[in-house]
């Protein structure tokens, strides 16, 4: 559209500027796992608002500060940001080509840990306002950003923020923390996110780890205690044996089944990317595989600990073990009956000292495909990536959004700058240069349509 070009040309030649502005704010450490500059970012965060003219103002919670913005714009109409300014821990950091919190540009990536996750989606989105202001004067529509540093850690006190302060955040449509494209470029619009319960469970059978040969035959044992226990969750069929689990399931609607089946196939591009070498329960692909990928709840371990792991052998029988375990949930599971349905499980099976504590939990959330805000944000995507973007009814992780729309009843979508080879979470975390500007573009369009 001619009325864009001004703005298209803005973010074209300052893209580099953007840039800077993004390694800056990646070089400050925020890991919200260890408690490390969270404080700091905020400040950060804060002062790169109040630059644009927002009234920035940063709210202390019981554990990171979250940062709310807004700026007036022409139109009656309100857009909501929601982003996080916390990353996830750069360990391993042996497996980075460069140190995780020095922002390294090459062949037109730029790395860093939190640079996808989440931190280019706020300059990105900063930038779009920028290229407005700059040939506009103005902008479209009033614009609010919150902006919270607890998302990878379960977002604990983002749900007395939003409850206290419904009113502040009241808006017509929002857009989440994250988007971007498929293994084939295509924008794809995320429009829910499964719920989680993440648990730690943990036993302890002894004050201290005991020669093997002494106690082998006559103490009880840890981790046997502990596989034990984690061996009643699920069978050899995937089937979650705590009972109960399934009652609130709701299955995919016949809408459901339609818009996942228009996506394209992906199981070779996940055993390609992934190496796997097999899906489990026979599926092999199409949209069977697509549909229990994100409609079918799941009990993971994510990780276990128990006695000597050192080089070498340490012949000991350990007296503590621990394993970390996530349960992501569908529509209508909660964490809190979950939480109930695992302790009353483990009760029953003769595991009472199995010890659970609850690491933190979302519920699941969805947001309707035929919602006219949808319509908006899928429709003004067309012309910047020059094909149409994908409506996935929900994806397999999780997040706070349920948070906004039980307290601000307002639509929920997604876009962004990722790409399937982004690396979140994992080390070399990574952005595209040319899907940051063209989400800079998608921002600034969708920001027009709302005034």
């Amino acid at each position: 559209m001619a009325e864009f070009e001004a703005v298209d040309r803005y973010l074209d030649v300052h893209l580099d500027e953007s840039i800077a502005e993004l390694s800056t704010l990646c070089a400050q450490p925020s890991v919200s796992a260890q408690n490390w500059g969270l404080e700091e970012c905020s400040q950060l965060v804060a002062e790169m608002l109040q630059k644009r003219g927002f009234n920035a103002r940063i709210f202390a919670t019981g554990g990171a500060p979250v940062v709310f913005a807004e700026r007036k714009g022409r139109g009656d109409k309100t857009l909501l940001f929601y982003n996080h300014y916390d990353v996830q821990p750069a360990e391993p950091l042996e497996l980075w080509e460069n140190p995780p919190f020095v922002p390294t540009l090459k062949d037109g990536k730029l790395y860093a840990r939190g640079v996808s996750d989440d931190k280019g989606h706020i300059t990105s989105r900063l930038f779009a306002i920028d290229a407005l202001l700059n040939e506009m004067g103005d902008l479209p529509c009033s614009v609010k950003f919150v902006i919270e540093g607890e998302e990878e850690t379960s977002s604990v006190h983002l749900k007395d923020f939003v409850h206290e302060h419904s009113d502040l955040l009241a808006a017509d449509g929002c857009v989440w923390e994250f988007g971007g494209v498929d293994h084939r470029d295509q924008p794809v619009q995320y429009l829910g996110l499964r719920g989680i319960c993440y648990v730690e469970l943990s036993v302890e059978t002894a004050n201290q780890d005991v020669h093997s040969g002494l106690g082998g035959s006559i103490f009880p044992n840890a981790a046997w205690r502990l596989v034990w226990a984690l061996n009643s969750l699920k069978g050899p069929d995937e089937r979650i044996r705590l009972e109960g689990y399934y009652d609130d399931v709701r299955p995919p609607s016949e809408r459901d089944r339609e818009l996942m089946a228009r996506l394209p196939e992906t199981a070779e591009e996940y055993q390609t990317r992934y190496g796997v070498k097999h899906f489990l329960n026979g599926l092999t692909g199409g949209v069977e595989l697509r549909l229990q990928e994100v409609f079918q709840p799941t009990c993971t371990i994510c990780g276990l600990t128990s006695g000597y792991q050192g080089p070498g052998s340490k012949t000991v029988l350990p007296a503590r073990a621990s394993a970390k375990v996530d349960f992501r949930l569908v529509p209508d599971q909660t964490p809190q009956r979950v939480l109930k349905l695992l302790r009353e499980h483990l009760d029953r099976h003769g595991f009472e000292d199995v010890k659970i504590d609850f690491l933190g939990g979302e519920a699941p959330d969805r947001t309707d495909p035929d919602d006219p805000f949808v319509k908006l944000v899928v429709d003004t995507s067309a012309e910047v990536y020059g094909m149409p973007m994908q409506i996935v009814p929900m994806t397999g992780g999780s997040g706070p959004n349920h948070l906004f729309t039980e307290a601000l009843h307002i639509p929920i979508v997604t876009a962004g700058v990722g790409h399937p080879g982004s690396q979140a979470h994992a080390p070399n975390e990574n952005i595209r240069l040319d899907l940051y500007l063209k989400h800079a573009k998608h921002i600034a369009r969708i920001m027009h349509a709302m005034g």
